[in-house]
């Protein structure tokens, strides 16, 4: 139980701040050029976030098994299009430099 603590923690502290931060545009002018698509990265950090506290909370909660499998997979589902999400953009970024 106290590894999901840590990890949840970890998660807390590092894809959503970062993904907040790209969300709302805010990146340093250094890091522009190379993330250009900012916006659409954030929201794939914040999908890529969600499946953390989805996977977490109810297992620390003590919900029944199907509550924890639907949880599970709508944090997969979630992850899946966050990784799209970042992937497109990158692609999308390599197409552009082409």
């Amino acid at each position: 139980m106290t590894w999901r603590w840590i990890f949840l923690a970890a998660f807390s502290l590092t894809l959503l701040p970062a993904g907040l931060a790209l969300t709302f545009g805010r990146v340093p002018a250094g890091l522009r050029p190379r993330l250009t698509p900012v916006r659409r990265r954030g929201w794939g950090f914040l999908a890529l976030y969600a499946l953390a506290p989805l996977n977490v909370v109810p297992r620390l909660m003590g919900a029944p098994p199907a509550v924890i499998l639907v949880a599970t997979a709508t944090g997969g589902a979630m992850a899946i299009a966050g990784l799209t999400l970042v992937a497109a953009a990158t692609r999308r970024l390599r197409i552009a430099a082409l």
